[in-house]
C-alpha cells in the first residue's frame, strides 16, 4: 500500500481524500462533477430535511442551493444529503403520531453518521418541521464539528374573511363543525386558505419555538430564524450562512465551546418569556445530555417562574410569526433578556461574537406590539410552568398565559389504554 503524503492541512477531509491510497475515494467524488481544485477545499456537509410532505420542509432545496453558493464563494465545496422529516401537524390524532418523537432520535442519528462517515469539515443543518429542529441541533452537538442550525422559516397565515388565520384556526373549525357552529363548507373554506404556502406552523409553537432557542443558544446565526420561510430575505441570509461556516471552520468554533449550562438556562428564559412550546422542555433536556450538562426539568422550572412573560405571540396570544419578524425579531426579545438580567450576554454564538453583541444590533420597530418591556409584561411568570402531583411525580409541563390556575384537585379518569381514552 502506498505511504500517505503529510497532510497539508489541518481539516479533517484530508483522512478522506489526502494520499495516493485514497485515489478511489477521489475518483468516485469526481464521478458526482467535483474536480481536483474541489477536492483539495475544506468539504462542508448540507444535511437537509426536506420533503414534499407538508409545508414545513418544502422549500428547503431553494434555501439549501443558495447555501451552496455561499460555501463556494467563500473556498468550501458543498456536499448535500438529506434525512427524513414527519410532520406533526399531518399525523397528529393517529397512530403516525407515534413515529414523530423516534425520527428526531433517527434524525439525529443518520446526520451523525454520514458527518462521521464522510469526514466533513463542518456541517449546516436545514431544518423547519417540529422534530427536525431538535434533531439537527442534537446531531450538531454530538459530532462537535463546526455546524450551524439554519432554520427555514415560519409560513405566512392565510386569509379567511377579513383577517388573518393559520392551522390553528383549522383545528379550532373543526371543533366548531364538531358542536353544529359552523357548516362544512365553513370549515372547508377555512382549510383551503390557512396555510398559503412553504414554512413552518406561523405561531410560537415548537418549529419557531425551537428557532428561538437555537438562536439564543448560539448554534444559529441571530437574525437569522425569525425571516419567514418565503420572504427575499431568506435567500441573501442562506448565502450568509453558507460564507460564515468557513470562517467558523477556519477559527474551528466548535458547538462544545457555544453550549454551555449558561447558554441553555439564556434559551429556557428565551422561550419562557416567548410563551414556546412545551416541547421545548423534552428538546432542551435532550440538547443538554448530548453536551454531558447537567440540566433537569427543575432547572427549566426554576428559571420560567423568574422570567415575565413579554411576546404576545399565538396559540396564546394575539400575534404571528411574521408579526414577530415585522417588530424586530429575535434579536430584539434577546436585548430585552440581556438589558433585564434574564440572560447572560457573555455566551460565544456562532458568528463568534457574544450574545450581547449580537442583541446589539436589534433594530425594534417603533409602536410594535409584539414584543413588550419587562415594565409592560403579560404576566410575572414564564408561559412554562412545569407540575407535580400523584399523577405525574416526576413532573409534567403545561403552557399557561398567566392568568390560569396552577393548583387542580378532582376525580381522575383512569383508562388502560391510549386508544380507551381516545374513544371516551
Amino acid at each position: 500500500m502506498a505511504k500517505k503524503k503529510p497532510t497539508s492541512s489541518p481539516t479533517r477531509s484530508r483522512t478522506l481524500l489526502e494520499g495516493t491510497d485514497r485515489a478511489a475515494a477521489r475518483a468516485m467524488l469526481k464521478a458526482t462533477g467535483l474536480n481536483d481544485d474541489d477536492l483539495r477545499k475544506p468539504l462542508i456537509g448540507i444535511a437537509n430535511t426536506w420533503t414534499e410532505i407538508g409545508p414545513c420542509n418544502f422549500h428547503l432545496r431553494r434555501l439549501a442551493a443558495q447555501v451552496k453558493a455561499g460555501i463556494r464563494a467563500a473556498g468550501g465545496t458543498p456536499l448535500e444529503f438529506n434525512t427524513i422529516s414527519i410532520s406533526d401537524g399531518i399525523t397528529m390524532g393517529t397512530e403516525g403520531m407515534k413515529a414523530s418523537l423516534i425520527s428526531r432520535e433517527m434524525i439525529a442519528d443518520s446526520i451523525e453518521l454520514v458527518a462521521r462517515a464522510n469526514y466533513f469539515d463542518g456541517i449546516i443543518a436545514l431544518a423547519a418541521c417540529d422534530k427536525t429542529m431538535p434533531g439537527t441541533l442534537m446531531a450538531l452537538i454530538r459530532l462537535d464539528i463546526p455546524g450551524i442550525m439554519f432554520y427555514g422559516g415560519s409560513i405566512a397565515p392565510g386569509r379567511y374573511r377579513e383577517r388573518d388565520v393559520t392551522v390553528q384556526d383549522v383545528y379550532e373549525a373543526i371543533g366548531a363543525f364538531s358542536a353544529g357552529k359552523i357548516s362544512r363548507d365553513d370549515l372547508m373554506e377555512i382549510e383551503n386558505v390557512a396555510c398559503p404556502g412553504p414554512g413552518a406552523c406561523g405561531g410560537q409553537f415548537t418549529a419557531n419555538t425551537m428557532a428561538l432557542v437555537g438562536e439564543i443558544l448560539g448554534m444559529c446565526p441571530m437574525g437569522v430564524a425569525s425571516i419567514p420561510a418565503m420572504d427575499p430575505q431568506k435567500d441573501a441570509v442562506s448565502v450568509e450562512v453558507g460564507t460564515l461556516i468557513l470562517d467558523m471552520v477556519k477559527k474551528d468554533r466548535r458547538p462544545s465551546q457555544i453550549v454551555s449550562r449558561t447558554a441553555l438556562a439564556n434559551a429556557v428564559a428565551a422561550v419562557a418569556a416567548s410563551g414556546g412550546s412545551t416541547n421545548a422542555v423534552l428538546h432542551l433536556l435532550a440538547l443538554a445530555r448530548e453536551a454531558r450538562i447537567p440540566f433537569t426539568i427543575d432547572d427549566i422550572e426554576t428559571i420560567s417562574r423568574h422570567t415575565p412573560l413579554i411576546c404576545d405571540l399565538k396559540p396564546t396570544g394575539r400575534f404571528f410569526a411574521t408579526d414577530m419578524h415585522q417588530a424586530g425579531g429575535i434579536r430584539v426579545l434577546a436585548q430585552r433578556l440581556v438589558a433585564g438580567g434574564y440572560a447572560d450576554g457573555t455566551c460565544l454564538t456562532a458568528t463568534g461574537k457574544t450574545l450581547a453583541q449580537e442583541a446589539s444590533q436589534a433594530r425594534e420597530t417603533p409602536g410594535q406590539q409584539v414584543i413588550r418591556t419587562w415594565e409592560h409584561a403579560i404576566s410575572a411568570n414564564g408561559g412554562l410552568h412545569i407540575l407535580k402531583g400523584n399523577l405525574a411525580p416526576n413532573g409534567s409541563v403545561v403552557k399557561l398565559k398567566g392568568d390560569e390556575p396552577c393548583t387542580f384537585r378532582g376525580p381522575a379518569r383512569i383508562f388502560d389504554s391510549e386508544h380507551a381514552a381516545f374513544q371516551a
